[in-house]
């Protein structure tokens, strides 16, 4: 499974780019990779690591903007159609068939 996020903040002010920053670092230390800018993905092991994850990333929201998460299969996330552009290196890197092995 693989769990989503998806934010829109807003960085007008230095406190808004500071909760900007911290929230990325957040994503970045709990394992999320960037897919594109205010979107990151990241491995979930079952429905358990899942609640697991969904409530860290509750406890470490930002004050304002808009942020989403949305939980999806691996064959959801292997069938995502690349349109524009040419997917990363940790994207080819650990594709869905490495996961089956897990």
């Amino acid at each position: 499974m693989r769990l989503m996020v998806f934010f829109d903040l807003p960085v007008k002010l230095r406190t808004e780019r500071r909760a900007y920053a911290q929230f990325r670092r957040f994503l970045q230390s709990e394992g999320y990779d960037m897919l594109q800018f205010s979107v990151y993905a990241r491995l979930v092991n079952g429905n358990d690591d899942m609640e697991k994850h969904v409530k860290r990333l509750c406890a470490n929201l930002p004050p304002q903007g808009s942020v989403r998460y949305l939980q999806i299969s691996e064959r959801q996330f292997s069938n995502m159609k690349m349109l524009v552009g040419e997917a990363s290196f940790q994207e080819k890197k650990v594709n869905a068939s490495q996961l089956l092995l897990f």
